[in-house]
């Protein structure tokens, strides 16, 4: 991965190899999510790529049905440990029993076909 590249295909060069990449704003201090060329605090250019640890807690969640086709499933913003927030979802359980406050741990889903690999979160048994 070069600097050359975007900033969108830095992070799913990172997805693709199972990783769950974000940027850090030396000068703000903090995490910064959606991956960018400014951070949105500072305004600083210098942001540096880090890899999350893949664990975080669910902040909110909602339950979608879709029209006519297609099983309900949920629609989650998960707070990662490292002090960004990301919208996702939580598999391999019941999208009724997603509650506020549990503890996730990220995976990556691969559609079928030409569509990218994105984040996906799963239950963390025992995480702290």
């Amino acid at each position: 991965m070069t600097e050359t590249q975007s900033p969108l295909a830095i992070y799913q060069a990172h997805l693709d190899k199972g990783e769950l990449a974000y940027q850090w704003s030396p000068e703000a201090g903090r995490a910064v999510f959606y991956p960018r060329l400014v951070c949105p605090y500072s305004g600083s250019t210098a942001l540096e790529w880090r890899v999350a640890s893949g664990l975080g807690t669910v902040h909110a969640t909602t339950v979608t049905h879709p029209f006519q086709r297609g099983e309900p499933y949920n629609v989650a913003l998960v707070d990662c440990d490292e002090g960004f927030r990301l919208m996702s979802r939580v598999e391999d359980i019941d999208s009724m029993a997603v509650t506020i406050g549990m503890r996730v741990r990220f995976r990556v889903h691969k559609p079928d076909g030409e569509e990218p690999a994105y984040p996906v979160f799963i239950p963390a048994e025992g995480a702290p």
